[in-house]
């Protein structure tokens, strides 16, 4: 044990030191795994053995990728998205596939090999890609949408590719037959399980929750997850392959988020340690003397790729646009592509000199994704001048109705609660226009009558067309922390004035959203539960008036909105029941007894009356009291309190009585 702790250490510290730098420079971290992995391999220092042990353990990595792809695999999610699956999805795989073997066959690689290498370049990084258009807010648009969909078929086509390479490395020629055997063996397996195994997992997973011990329920995760694996192995196919049955039956019980959840810091050292097992294989020599291939591989992959997905978005009737973008974003290798390639080269399907420029060639396409992508929407604009005119004609639909409106409010996102909101401005009178990136839900509502715009309330140009500069508020009603966050930041930019009033799922980020220039922030559960505990303490004869005094009084802690209002005279009904916190503004004159006065000599504690802000002429925005601020004429003085208290310190203030 002791003698392999030095090793340890050094991949421990190695991993840290450059994990952390590729996090710094935006880069993906299975690349640094990647690195590590090559430095300290048998190529190049030598300090990681290149031994059949390191590879067996370094097969957990695979074992939990596919039982988390397994857990993530919903039928209803796939039906919902079946002609993106299976339409665009399918003929990517399939033509990417079949011009690879092509290519790979013509230029003299045995088939088998020409196979290996088009199932990895039909693969695509769901790690990178769905990690970067959730950072871009981009999951949700159409170009998004069209990559998750591509990217959950790759992952279903990977079942099928993993039985079929032992096959092919078998010594027997007849490799139709074994294919066909072990397709069999897997559709038997994962019919016998479904039949019998979905009761039973929900059984016992409920036997082992009940001991509401953490320790065990993660230890039996563990044991199904490599008992499935093993028994898939011992029935002729891959271990991939049983813990990917392993993770659909799971994804099935109503303990899957919390598996998700456990089981994640183990899926992600041991990917990272598969990850260094691939790095340890890479031989720089080699490389080095087939460099011109490798470049002239990796870019001619990357465009091609991008080209076949562009061409098929075309034919499925989206945008030229949308289509660059959607290849642009799928351009790369992926895990997978590592997988196939690690087990291909474990049956001896591929040979070394092939492994090697295909294995650099897919790690130089990740390394260079995140650039690719982060420039996905300059590239589809420079290519596409129609993409260009879209673009313009979106932001002109928008302004045709925002440049009409005036002291309006601009709802970002119409879903469910925009559309309540909606609902509510319009008994109000009060006009609003919705931006919305769900084009089928912008052609429902606007067919229905409603202001509802197609657009990406994160652009300045589309916030500008939708008429913010006479706008009164703009309201936020997607709970989407970075989406709020970018939108925010535009706002601040050029448009502080405006109140922006932002929805959020939970108290978590109201700091962030308030420090970004959020007027309020509301969070959904928080008032999710005072409904509840409102609606419980009515049904527990707790009288009612009591309840609106409990829940107003949480209000005004949560919130600063409801800490008092500026009072009218429709407001003199309420004072009569109960007195109301209100706000109050002061102005200061040269005659007044405080002029000349520091703010801690006001006694604002026995009026008990709270100070709240001091506005200053021609200054725009709020000052925040300090006790050292010297009154002079003009400033106003705004207070917190009840109607009596604030008329004693008005006059206080102005008399000094």
């Amino acid at each position: 044990m002791f003698d392999s702790l030095p090793l340890v250490l050094i991949l421990l510290v190695s991993s840290v030191l450059l994990v952390g730098l590729f996090r710094y420079l935006k880069l993906p971290a299975m690349i640094a795994y990647f690195v590590v992995g090559l430095i300290l391999g048998p190529h190049l220092i030598g300090v990681l053995p290149d031994s059949e042990s390191s590879r067996h353990f370094a097969e957990f990595g695979i074992v939990f990728l596919m039982f988390s792809i397994g857990l993530e695999f919903s039928l209803p999610k796939l039906y919902s998205m079946r002609n993106i699956l299976f339409g665009l999805g399918g003929a990517q795989v399939f033509i990417t596939l079949f011009a690879s073997i092509s290519i790979a066959w013509w230029l003299g690689l045995h088939l088998t090999s020409a196979f290996v290498i088009g199932s990895a370049f039909a693969m695509s990084s769901t790690a990178i890609v769905s990690k970067i258009l959730m950072e871009r807010v981009d999951l949700n648009s159409r170009h998004g949408r069209l990559a998750i969909g591509i990217l959950l078929f790759q992952d279903i086509a990977v079942i099928p590719i993993l039985i079929l390479i032992p096959a092919l490395g078998a010594s027997t020629s007849d490799v139709g037959t074994l294919f066909l055997m072990s397709l069999l063996k897997a559709i038997f397996l994962f019919s016998i399980l479904f039949k019998f195994g979905r009761p039973l997992m929900n059984s016992w997973f409920a036997v082992v929750a009940n001991q509401r011990s953490r320790e065990l329920f993660i230890m039996n995760v563990l044991m199904i997850t490599l008992l499935f694996s093993f028994a898939s192995k011992m029935a002729g196919l891959s271990y991939g392959i049983g813990a990917f049955m392993a993770g659909m039956l799971i994804s099935e019980t109503r303990y899957r988020y919390q598996v998700e959840s456990d089981i994640a810091a183990f899926r992600d050292i041991l990917l990272g340690l598969f990850f260094i097992s691939i790095g340890m294989l890479l031989n720089l020599h080699q490389i080095a003397s087939n460099i011109g291939y490798v470049i002239l591989i990796t870019f001619g992959f990357i465009l091609f790729k991008a080209f076949v997905i562009t061409l098929l978005t075309r034919l499925f009737n989206y945008e030229i646009g949308v289509g660059i973008r959607t290849g642009l974003i799928l351009a790369q290798a992926g895990e997978f592509s590592f997988v196939i390639l690690a087990l291909a080269r474990e049956e001896h399907v591929i040979g070394t000199h092939a492994f090697q420029i295909i294995l650099a060639a897919s790690l130089f396409s990740m390394i260079l994704a995140p650039f690719i992508i982060q420039y996905n929407g300059r590239i589809a604009r420079y290519l596409s001048k129609s993409y260009n005119r879209n673009s313009a004609d979106t932001v002109q639909a928008i302004q045709s109705i925002g440049r009409s409106l005036k002291d309006h409010v601009i709802l970002c996102g119409y879903g469910r609660s925009g559309q309540y909101l909606g609902r509510f401005l319009k008994e109000e009178n009060i006009p609003f226009i919705a931006i919305d990136i769900d084009p089928s839900r912008v052609n429902d509502a606007s067919a229905g009558g409603e202001h509802v715009m197609y657009g990406d309330a994160s652009r300045r140009v589309v916030l500008e067309a939708a008429g913010i500069k006479t706008a009164k508020a703009l309201v936020i009603s997607y709970a989407d922390f970075r989406a709020s966050m970018k939108i925010l930041h535009v706002i601040q930019d050029t448009y502080k004035n405006i109140p922006v009033i932002v929805r959020t799922l939970d108290d978590s980020h109201m700091d962030d959203i308030r420090n970004a220039g959020a007027s309020e922030v509301v969070p959904e559960i928080l008032e999710g539960s005072l409904m509840l505990a409102s609606h419980a303490l009515v049904v527990l004869g707790v009288p009612l008036n009591r309840v609106v005094k409990r829940i107003r009084s949480f209000r005004e802690e949560r919130y600063k909105m409801f800490r008092g209002y500026f009072g009218g005279m429709s407001d003199a009904e309420a004072e009569l029941t109960e007195p109301q916190l209100r706000l109050h503004a002061i102005e200061i004159n040269e005659k007044s007894h405080v002029h000349s006065w520091k703010l801690m000599q006001i006694p604002f504690t026995m009026f008990n009356v709270e100070l709240k802000y001091l506005r200053r002429p021609n200054m725009l925005e709020d000052i925040e009291p300090r006790d050292d601020i010297v009154l002079s004429s003009g400033d106003v003085l705004v207070v917190l309190g009840t109607a009596d208290k604030l008329n004693a310190l008005e006059k206080y203030i102005l008399t000094g009585k």
